[in-house]
């Protein structure tokens, strides 16, 4: 293996602990667990058939996109690879370390990785997030921070698949396994709030419009990794849930995914871009009463600012509400979505 580019991966996931792994992985797994709850009988036993995992179907799935993380590029092609000073990393793989699950982890890498402008680890990279400007009231493909290779495609693209559809470009879907894989994890992504709405600061801290005119690459604040809260970034703390919501908490989110309202319509290939429309409004809250200053830049970084809290203990008790509404949203969502994919008998 290359060592200089092992290390420049390395040194990627450093700077970004938690830009790609929205939730970290114990959210994910809520997510998941939510949505194996809300199952019909139907669906259920799809999902079982698909995955054919011996822990609950979507809780184990709902880690795997982060997990394919550790699949690096050299110069003899593509390898998972362990990092052995962060054995943590590994703990919610462990369900894919069988020689053949590992397998598909670098197959899928290989075939999404050059597949579009490349980011500096791979294409699928960035089917984890949106960048939408909060200043917007909902989700458009017209708007700065889309693509065609965004959060809200790649759950339209495993959408198709498992719908019996070919996956659209630029997205290689393998099977129905591997699209119910990227589904599990992409709904709860689409669910963090600062995976789809974005705030572009200028270099004194105040807010602009990356869809008024010309866009200033120096203005993004990549997710809020980029927007310090003293030794972390807001990005850490919102994917970071509420250390209370363990197994028995979420039966309690459980009762409150059975209480969102339905998607609106009856076709699914719609319901991507209206929930990424409502996490852009909830994204709006996040940054409402928040301030920033500019600090001393560091990189990978174009700029770097520190937030200022009109009211932090007030910012604290709405972060982790508006994590619990989330969460109970995606898991909801989720179940939903494959309730209606595979309907009652």
């Amino acid at each position: 293996m290359s060592r200089l580019l092992f290390a420049l991966n390395c040194l990627f996931c450093l700077l970004f602990p938690t830009g790609a792994s929205a939730w970290g992985y114990q959210g994910h797994e809520v997510v998941g667990s939510i949505a194996d709850q809300l199952l019909n009988d139907n669906a259920r036993q799809h999902v079982r058939d698909i995955l054919n995992f011996t822990r609950p179907q979507l809780l184990t799935a709902g880690p795997w996109a982060d997990c394919v993380k550790s699949v690096v590029r050299d110069v003899d092609g593509f390898e998972y690879v362990v990092d052995p000073t962060h054995l943590e990393y590994e703990v919610p793989c462990t369900p894919f370390k069988a020689p053949e699950s590992r397998a598909r982890m670098v197959d899928y890498v290989s075939r999404n990785y050059a597949n579009c402008v490349q980011p500096p680890t791979g294409c699928h990279s960035n089917y984890h997030f949106d960048d939408v400007a909060i200043q917007r009231d909902g989700y458009d493909r017209k708007y700065f921070g889309t693509s065609d290779h965004d959060l809200v495609s790649a759950i339209g693209a495993a959408i198709a698949v498992l719908t019996d559809k070919p996956a659209p470009p630029p997205f290689s879907i393998r099977d129905k396994k591997e699209a119910l894989l990227m589904l599990a994890h992409f709904v709860g992504d689409l669910h963090q709030p600062l995976h789809v709405g974005a705030i572009y600061l200028d270099a004194a801290g105040k807010l602009v419009d990356p869809d008024a005119g010309p866009e200033d690459p120096a203005t993004e604040t990549q997710g809020g990794n980029c927007i310090q809260d003293q030794n972390l970034n807001l990005h850490h703390e919102w994917d970071d849930i509420p250390t209370d919501i363990g197994e028995a908490y979420t039966k309690e989110l459980k009762k409150a995914a059975d209480q969102v309202a339905p998607s609106q319509g009856s076709n699914i290939e719609d319901w991507p871009a209206q929930w990424a429309s409502d996490t852009i409004l909830v994204a709006r809250e996040v940054f409402a009463h928040l301030s920033f200053v500019p600090v001393k830049q560091a990189p990978p970084c174009n700029r770097n600012w520190a937030v200022v809290f009109e009211n932090h203990d007030a910012f604290l008790r709405s972060m982790d509400a508006i994590k619990r509404q989330q969460l109970a949203k995606g898991g909801a969502r989720l179940a939903e979505l494959l309730n209606k994919i595979w309907p009652k008998n």
